[in-house]
């Protein structure tokens, strides 16, 4: 009879311990204090906000997949969505394809061939709620549902942005509705690009269930206060009530159907 004793504990997935869980929930507060007071501040305080808020919240994002999917999802995440987003943003400066005209300003730090650091990493915070969400409810549609969801978010940043100074536009031809600063060809590039980083995401990252320790109110809060602040802050901060009604309406229409799975659907799977 064989020496050797079955331990299942020890072929379990390890949890996050709560110390992890402090951590992680403390980036979501420090990230949510911080959007909240952006439309408070202003000069170099507002420069320093916006780039906390990006990097943290990549960090936060970064975080939770490596506690709930584990080191590879976590790594591969990482390092497909900078690379992708980083040639995409770096064509696009250079041959104003696929978003149009435009050029960064030095406000949001060191840059790479003319690209923010920064820039990658706003791709990252909410490319990760995104999938999650697509993964569960555009199945076979990942690829469109997640484009159209960073378009969208895209068109509450860029009029929030181009304000600010942080980046500028060469308006040619049509323009995006109640955005006058901003060209279609933008939205039209974010659809096309979010479709591509989307579709590459989903084939590369593993697909598995979630630790049981790890839940999902870290990416979701993050996915459902990017909608809040977005229409809050266009309509009562920014002074761009007619965008925060209109890209709210779209960003509802697409959230929507996945917290009403998240509530009253299949138990989670991804």
């Amino acid at each position: 009879m064989s020496s050797r004793q079955f331990h299942p504990r020890r072929l379990a997935r390890r949890g996050a311990s709560w110390r992890q869980l402090v951590v992680l929930y403390l980036g979501l507060a420090a990230v949510i204090g911080l959007e909240i007071a952006y439309p408070l501040i202003h000069g170099d305080a507002l420069r320093i906000d916006t780039l906390a808020t990006v990097y943290i919240a990549a960090a936060v994002v970064l975080f939770h997949s490596w506690l709930a999917y584990g080191f590879r999802f976590a790594s591969t995440f990482a390092v497909v969505t900078f690379g992708y987003s980083l040639a995409i943003e770096v064509l696009g400066v250079k041959t104003h394809w696929p978003f149009g005209t435009y050029h960064y300003s030095h406000s949001l730090g060191v840059q790479l061939f003319g690209v923010p650091l920064l820039v990658p990493f706003a791709w990252m915070m909410l490319s990760y709620p995104i999938l999650l969400a697509a993964r569960r409810i555009a199945v076979t549609w990942v690829f469109f549902y997640g484009g159209l969801g960073l378009m969208i978010w895209d068109l509450f940043l860029d009029p929030q942005m181009v304000d600010a100074g942080r980046w500028t536009w060469k308006l040619v031809g049509p323009h995006v509705p109640y955005e006058p600063m901003i060209p279609l060809s933008n939205a039209a590039g974010w659809l096309f690009a979010g479709m591509g980083l989307m579709a590459l995401l989903n084939r590369l990252l593993p697909q598995g269930r979630r630790k049981k320790s790890i839940s999902s109110l870290v990416p979701d809060l993050l996915l459902f206060w990017s909608f809040i602040a977005g229409v809050m802050g266009n309509i009562f901060f920014f002074h761009h009530k007619d965008i925060g009604i209109f890209v709210g309406i779209l960003f509802a229409l697409l959230i929507t159907p996945y917290f009403f799975q998240r509530r009253f659907g299949r138990p989670d799977l991804v």
